[in-house]
């Protein structure tokens, strides 16, 4: 792409790699979850608070809640974010469900039921739904009224994102500021998600882009944000979407 470097990364549901979650009590930067979870593909997960290290966005592992922005007293008590807090506390999640013998993975609003005959496993928070319906608005990142937009949506930045197609293979997607132009590169929201409709990816999520953007694969990091002197950014993160056997 003219304007950006983009990272994709897909899992054919027949491979024997499956997605899950990773999420660290305090912040790791995407080469320790790598190592930790002992990954072959890595992208950086939900939305986080850099100063007091605590989630804005739910996640849940092995069918229980881990990280719980509702606990987070920087979130729940700021008042800027006060009209929001409903939807933000209800924003969408990548899920893989256990259905039978199956692996499913999907992408729904937190409160959304689980389908009958699966189990939740893992979730991740993140958002807005890009596909099949943008939720910006409706997830409280943008309010055209009072003038808020939290990510930016027509701006060029480093993005990340995953998505799913029909046949039910996984998209992670990064993508990255080019060095030489560090003031104007990386995608706007809206060149994120025409390029996922073309990668054939009927469901998508946008997760926690900018500085946090960051993708691994087999041991090569790519970094999605530089710097004003076009280096790549490093920033440690509170969570993850990891690929493994």
């Amino acid at each position: 792409m003219p304007n950006s470097e983009i990272h994709t990364v897909t899992i054919s549901p027949k491979s024997r790699f499956k997605v899950s979650i990773a999420v660290s009590p305090t912040l790791e930067t995407i080469d320790q979850f790598a190592k930790s979870q002992k990954a072959i593909a890595v992208l950086n997960g939900g939305f986080f608070d850099p100063k007091n290290e605590k989630t804005t966005s739910y996640v849940t592992q092995k069918g229980k809640v881990v990280s719980d922005p509702s606990k987070n007293d920087r979130l729940m008590t700021n008042p800027n974010l006060a009209p929001y807090l409903p939807q933000i506390l209800e924003r969408s999640e990548f899920r893989s469900y256990q259905c039978a013998d199956k692996v499913q993975y999907a992408i729904a609003p937190r409160s959304a039921t689980v389908p009958s005959g699966c189990q939740l496993i893992d979730a991740i928070g993140g958002g807005p739904q890009l596909l099949p319906e943008f939720t910006a608005t409706q997830e409280g990142f943008v309010d055209p009224n009072a003038g808020r937009d939290s990510i930016g949506v027509t701006q060029r930045n480093s993005r990340s994102a995953i998505g799913i197609k029909p046949d039910g293979s996984v998209v992670l997607v990064m993508a990255a500021q080019k060095s030489e132009a560090p003031n104007n590169s990386g995608m706007s929201v809206q060149a994120m998600i025409s390029f996922m409709q073309r990668l054939g990816v009927t469901q998508a999520l946008n997760l926690d882009g900018g500085s946090s953007s960051a993708l691994i694969f087999q041991d090569q990091t790519f970094y999605g944000k530089v710097d004003k002197a076009g280096q790549p950014v490093s920033r440690a993160i509170k969570s993850a979407i990891v690929v493994h056997e």
